[in-house]
């Protein structure tokens, strides 16, 4: 079924729209997959808020330009299924990481973050990026750590004084 020029212009208007705000897209081959193992594919992104599309090559091409993702247009070679993250940088990595590990038939062509096109062997490493709560949680750990220590230096002689004070008055006792 061929598509109007209609839709071709929609479909190239979304996918641009989509990529102008995304953080980090991959685009992988899916040949071999049967219905059931893309609808597991496409529940899992929808649940990690991801935006997967199966789109025609030369209608990407067009729609990644002027986009951060045009470094990926040269590379767009063969059925491919273009996976961009919405919230975390991460999350359409972990989605095709996760998706991989359970079915080999799925290969991943292309991983880009920022504009910049990655070895396809960071995907793991763009996976495991903390989310934005997770990154936050860690700076604010790290801020407040110095802090404990030094409220724990300044108590500590307090403590101590305590301490010897109630060995004084058993002391005492005792005699």
């Amino acid at each position: 079924m061929s598509l109007t020029l209609e839709q071709k212009a929609a479909i190239i208007t979304e996918i641009a729209d989509v990529a102008a705000k995304a953080p980090s897209a991959v685009a992988a081959e899916y040949t071999g997959l049967n219905v059931l193992e893309m609808t597991h594919l496409r529940r899992s992104a929808r649940a990690a808020g991801v935006y997967l599309k199966v789109v025609r090559n030369t209608l990407a091409r067009r729609a990644l330009e002027g986009t951060p993702f045009e470094c990926m247009r040269d590379g767009l070679v063969g059925p491919l299924i273009l996976a961009f993250s919405s919230p975390e940088p991460g999350s359409a990595a972990k989605v095709m990481r996760d998706f991989v590990k359970q079915n080999e038939r799925l290969i991943v062509k292309l991983v880009a973050i920022n504009g910049r096109l990655l070895e396809v062997g960071a995907l793991d490493r763009l996976a495991s990026l903390p989310s934005l709560n997770d990154a936050r949680s860690m700076v604010l750990g790290v801020l407040q750590a110095p802090m404990g220590k030094f409220v724990r230096v300044l108590s500590e002689p307090a403590g101590q004084f305590a301490r010897l004070l109630t060995a004084y008055k058993d002391q005492r006792k005792d005699t």
